[in-house]
């Protein structure tokens, strides 16, 4: 008989991130970091080695968390404190409790499995830990995690199938782009090809499948391959969702000192709209919702249902793209610092002119608003 040798338990984890889709889930900790962690546009696991966490280690936080949302909901139906020194002096790991009351606030509908890419794990031990939670939490209505294209397109359409059986009903991949070339050049560990081939095995297993896509990521040099590449990959898939997030540049990604040495030329805000529109325009014969669902977008209003709303997601772009450069800052500048929302917010002149006066103190122009942008978004990424 072979002893597994299992590390003490410490507590419950939770991981850096998340999609801001699943901003209300309790998220349940399968992995630590990323198995790939190479890809040059992320800064979020660099420095960190990936590690697989025992089962037994995610069965306990998930039990962990019951206990703490049993006592929230209870102490809740009887008027009792349900946070604070009521439940901690009766909670040793005050973390499963934080992440109880998240839960329990937002509805308990949602669970997301971390980090990066769960679905590594072994199928079986993953199997495992829907059903468990699936048994103690069986009114929640969608359990979702990462996972990349390279390691579902390995794993068997009976697994798919089984753990979709168990619970998983909604897997996030980032795409990134479909072009091959810029794949490879933002070492993103995975083709053309076996992306599509791992949308494909995702909506085969009955599974929600949400392909995120980067705008921008091609550079200029590659932007019209980078859209058209993508749209044709993911009009093979047909995903439920299509979700944008455009680049970024944060301190700690390399990608960021390849530009600052000149090795990547990034593209501005107008030239990523241009992008956006014929990436837009490029999707064909699918029925995906696009939702652009992020603080680092410069369109809100892309968000509809293909291919009925594709009008409507595309006429800001072109009412964008069509202003004089003048307007275009004060747009770029007001959005991205929040004073403005949508396109159609320029037409309102007590707006515009406090975003006129803002870019005026900035010394804004068509010449340097990307490096104002950049500065700006740097404080969401």
């Amino acid at each position: 008989m072979i002893m597994k040798n299992i590390p003490p338990y410490r507590g419950f984890e939770q991981g850096p991130i998340r999609p801001p889709s699943e901003a209300e889930s309790l998220l349940i900790r399968i992995t630590r970091n990323c198995p790939w962690n190479r890809c040059t546009f992320c800064p979020v696991y660099k420095g960190a080695s990936f590690s697989l966490r025992p089962l037994e280690h995610i069965l306990s936080d998930i039990d962990a968390v019951k206990t703490c949302v049993d006592m929230i909901v209870a102490a809740r139906q009887n008027g009792s404190r349900y946070f604070g020194d009521f439940l901690k002096q009766r909670v040793a790991d005050e973390s499963a409790l934080h992440a109880a009351y998240h839960f329990v606030a937002g509805g308990m509908k949602s669970i997301f499995l971390q980090d990066g890419n769960s679905l590594i794990i072994k199928p079986a031990d993953l199997i495992t830990i829907l059903r468990h939670l699936k048994m103690l939490f069986p009114e929640v209505e969608r359990i979702t995690s990462y996972g990349r294209s390279h390691t579902i397109a390995r794993i068997s359409d009976d697994n798919l199938a089984m753990m979709a059986e168990a619970g998983l009903n909604r897997i996030h991949i980032g795409m990134e782009s479909g072009s091959d070339t810029v794949l490879k050049r933002v070492r993103k560990g995975v083709d053309k090809a076996t992306q599509i081939v791992a949308g494909q095995k995702v909506k085969r297993a009955g599974m929600e499948l949400s392909e995120y896509i980067m705008p921008g990521l091609g550079g200029i040099s590659l932007s019209k391959e980078h859209a058209l590449e993508s749209a044709d990959a993911l009009n093979q898939i047909n995903p439920d969702f299509i979700r944008l997030r455009s680049l970024a540049l944060p301190v700690a990604a390399p990608l960021t000192d390849e530009h600052a040495a000149g090795g990547f030329d990034k593209m501005g805000e107008v030239d990523t709209a241009r992008e956006l529109l014929l990436f837009l325009e490029s999707l064909e014969g699918i029925t995906s919702t696009v939702k652009s669902d992020h603080v680092l977008n410069l369109f809100s209003e892309v968000d509809g249902v293909l291919p009925s709303d594709r009008e409507k997601m595309t006429a800001p772009i072109r009412k964008f793209l069509a202003l004089p450069e003048a307007d275009q800052v004060v747009f770029c500048i007001g959005r991205r610092t929040h004073r403005l929302a949508r396109v159609d917010d320029l037409d309102n002149p007590d707006l515009y002119q406090a975003v006129k006066r803002l870019c005026d103190s900035f010394g804004a122009t068509i010449g340097n608003l990307d490096d104002i942008t950049q500065a700006i978004a740097r404080r969401f990424i």
